[in-house]
């Protein structure tokens, strides 16, 4: 009943909203940048802030985003090997979770909770600064990324704002917002690819959950349609998996940089893999969802993106910022212990086919 609910919210919001700019399609508040050259000026000065050399250096830390008093955890992940994908046996398993394969991994933070309305509305939202004097080099950063305009819609559909995970976004959007808050903090940050995700979410274990194979013991650490009231939930409730992070199962699906592809696993590089996008759909989301059943929240699991989340949305062409469908998709940021080139960076954050 709530589900209908949402989308007879959605339904009307869209409805009563139906202007050039509803739901900010292409526009976007930033002037248009050179996006390569602002990857090499924010290289330069990530590269200047970043003193962790080793993994030894790798610490867990909380970060203030700066001019505001938002705050946001960070998990040091080490790097390791692990297994990725199902075996043949894992109930519920479906073919694109295999073959399974061994990857490795190098180290990263990751963030201890997905990120809120409370720090995405800071880029969503940011407002137009008055001049009042020279901007430092920082500013000038933060002011030439990309952001939408402000939608028409409340983009929380009624589920809740205040520590609650961000949701229905695009994975363009997700990736801007990484690049905004990573010239907003001077630290790099970026979605996880699929085989980070998975390795932070198994977490050294190798069964159906990084909590056993033990289904009954998934409300401990998960929302689920059990137990969910049938909406998403203010993050950091459960308990955190073995390293710590929390809402790894459950709550919001996650985006990650990769697209979602049926033989990526059967020829994945052994080191660092990521399926680098090539289409609009599917791009990969992991961790289950609040509507979902406990089969979906597997450390395994997968699920595309696709067109139909954006089925409610007036415009032509669709928004290239938000998902009006998917109440049920989030992300949260890693930082790689190494600093990315400037040219990594740049793809990191543009994946070049944001356009349906």
């Amino acid at each position: 009943m709530k589900t209908l609910i949402h989308r007879l919210a959605i339904a009307t919001a869209l409805l009563a909203a139906v202007t050039p700019c509803a739901l900010a399609g292409g526009e976007s508040t930033s002037p248009s940048v050179d996006e390569k050259k602002l990857a090499a000026d924010m290289h330069t000065q990530i590269a200047a802030n970043s003193k962790e050399k080793s993994e030894a250096d790798m610490k867990e830390y909380k970060t203030t985003i700066p001019g505001t008093s938002i705050s946001f955890e960070m998990a040091p992940i080490k790097g390791g090997e692990f297994t990725m994908g199902s075996p043949d046996s894992e109930k519920g398993r479906k073919k694109d979770e295999g073959p399974q394969h061994k990857v490795a991994v190098s180290p990263f933070w990751m963030g201890k909770c997905e990120v809120t309305w409370n720090e995405f509305e800071l880029w969503m939202f940011t407002e137009e600064k008055k001049e009042t004097g020279p901007k430092s080099a920082a500013d000038k950063l933060v002011d030439a990324v990309s952001r939408p305009s402000k939608p028409y819609v409340d983009m929380t559909f009624g589920m809740g704002h205040d520590g609650y995970p961000a949701i229905s976004m695009t994975q363009h959007a997700a990736n801007k917002y990484c690049q905004w808050l990573s010239a907003r903090t001077g630290q790099f940050y970026r979605l996880p690819t699929e085989a980070e995700w998975e390795y932070a979410c198994r977490a050294g274990t190798t069964t159906d959950y990084s909590f056993g194979n033990d289904v009954s013991k998934a409300g401990d650490f998960a929302w689920f349609d059990k137990n969910s009231n049938n909406a998403s939930q203010k993050v950091g409730q459960k308990k955190p998996n073995p390293w710590g992070l929390l809402d790894m199962h459950g709550n919001v699906w996650e985006w990650t940089l990769d697209q979602l592809t049926t033989d990526f696993y059967g020829k994945s590089p052994a080191k660092d893999p990521w399926a680098q996008s090539a289409k609009p759909y599917p791009q990969a989301i992991r961790g289950g969802a609040w509507n979902d059943d406990p089969v979906s929240l597997r450390s395994a699991a997968r699920r595309g993106s696709t067109i139909e989340w954006k089925a409610q949305d007036p415009q032509l062409p669709k928004s290239i910022w938000y998902h009006t469908d998917a109440l049920f998709v989030g992300f949260r940021v890693v930082r790689p212990l190494t600093v990315p080139s400037a040219e990594e960076m740049f793809k990191y954050w543009n994946n070049g086919v944001e356009k349906d």
